[in-house]
Formats: structure tokens, C-alpha cells, sequence
């Protein structure tokens, strides 16, 4: 199992990784930055464990954020 990794506070909202992941993103209409769906909060980070076929669309939202604000371990 892997971890998805967001620092939200970096977000800029841009919505690349709800196009690319809209099962795991999605825009939060109040602050105007993306959410990981699902996730919990740890330290300065939210948290989503997934799966290894599920890893491949979030590769891609890590790949596309123009802040680098989406990783995984």
C-alpha cells in the first residue's frame, strides 16, 4: 500500500490533479484550492493511503502540480 501526500497549504487551485484524478481531487468552492478526497490530516500534510493499481492516476496529478504540493510514498 502507498501513501498520497498533500501540503495544502501550497495549493494554488489550478485543478490539474481533479482533471487527471477526479476520483481522488476535488475543488473546494470555499478557499478555492483542491481537497484529496477521503484524507486525513497528519502533522502539515493530508494523507490518503491507496492502493497500487489506484497509484497510477495520482502519479499523474504529482507530475502535473505546478506548485509540487502532491507527492507519494
Amino acid at each position: 500500500m502507498r501513501k498520497v501526500y498533500q501540503r495544502r497549504e501550497k495549493c494554488i487551485g489550478c485543478a490539474y490533479c481533479v482533471g487527471v484524478a477526479p476520483g481522488f481531487w476535488d475543488m473546494n468552492e470555499e478557499d478555492g484550492k483542491c481537497d484529496l478526497i477521503g484524507a486525513y490530516h497528519l502533522k502539515n500534510e493530508f494523507v490518503l493511503d491507496i492502493l497500487t493499481d489506484e497509484e497510477e492516476q495520482n502519479k499523474k496529478a504529482v507530475e502535473i502540480c505546478p506548485v509540487n504540493c502532491i507527492r507519494i510514498e
